[in-house]
């Protein structure tokens, strides 16, 4: 897993904050013109036909996965992934699940097997993957896995137009490779390749951990994936305890990477797999770091 580091060591600081309520204040009813009918709008109605925070957020959760690379009884490498494509076929159904490509290296394990997760309440849901297509990292940290007998909705991948600062995001993960967690946060930047005027990095400021790796950065407001985590800039902390040195490494807030939505588009085309997106642009084509564990 490659990461950032502060060179120098980092002093732990506890911010505090506050916020005082507004005072109410008077409100005075507007004046009606005789013979004029006001017209109200329904405040229940219109609360009726927009999706609650919880509603939205359930609409993220079933493309998610997680992943284990194992060996044996040992699980070398979790991660975790989202499902981008879904097929009926004459073997049954497949999933395509979309995860980063550093997650998925199994060159460092004799007879590795790749687990794809499912978490439901009372039991976990456990399939065999297969890597089929995989970027270069660090330019294109992206891999593609199949998995039969996968029975899950595809995401849709949102448009270049969704990434705009200040975008409400959810990043649905599995850090440490546990059970599917939520985070959130908002689009806090957007890198644009100056010659192709399109997103080539996305950063977030909701945390994630290790895992992560793979994870959906989706819009709160519309459901749509909106960037695939690649991993987290850290800051080393050192202190001495009886004159002995210790450092560890710590996930700095506001400096989460991903993978823009178009970036994973083009990937998928130009492995030859742009068929499975619900939604793939016509004419499309051609064509950060680890927080994997």
């Amino acid at each position: 897993m490659t990461r950032f580091f502060l060179g120098a060591p980092v002093a732990l600081l506890a911010l505090a904050s506050c916020a005082g309520a507004p005072s109410p204040g008077r409100v005075t009813p507007p004046r009606v013109s005789p013979g004029v009918v006001p017209v109200l709008a329904s405040a229940s109605s219109s609360a009726s036909a927009r999706l609650s925070r919880k509603e939205r957020v359930q609409r993220i959760l079933p493309h998610n996965v997680r992943l284990q690379v194992v060996e044996g009884d040992s699980v070398r490498r979790s991660a975790s992934g989202v499902v981008v494509g879904s097929e009926q076929g004459p073997e049954g159904v497949v999933a395509w699940v979309v995860t980063n490509a550093h997650a998925v290296v199994m060159s460092d394990v004799k007879a590795p097997v790749l687990r794809v997760l499912v978490d439901r309440r009372s039991e976990v849901e456990t399939h065999v993957g297969q890597v089929v297509a995989t970027g270069k990292v660090p330019e294109l940290d992206l891999a593609l896995v199949k998995v039969p007998g996968l029975a899950l909705p595809a995401v849709e991948l949102a448009e270049e137009a969704e990434l705009e600062l200040g975008e409400d995001v959810v990043v649905a993960a599995s850090p440490f490779g546990r059970a599917l967690s939520l985070s959130g946060g908002m689009v806090s930047q957007v890198e644009w390749d100056r010659e192709s005027s399109r997103p080539k990095s996305v950063k977030t400021d909701a945390p994630i951990g290790y895992g992560a790796s793979g994870g959906g950065v989706y819009s709160l407001e519309s459901g749509r994936l909106l960037a695939i985590v690649e991993g987290y800039r850290t800051a080393q902390v050192d202190f001495a305890v009886r004159e002995e040195s210790y450092s560890f490494d710590v996930p700095m807030p506001g400096e989460t990477f991903a993978a823009p939505s178009t970036k994973v588009r083009d990937f998928l085309h130009a492995k030859g797999f742009g068929h499975i997106l619900r939604h793939s642009l016509p004419g499309e084509g051609g064509v950060a770091h680890a927080a994997g564990r």
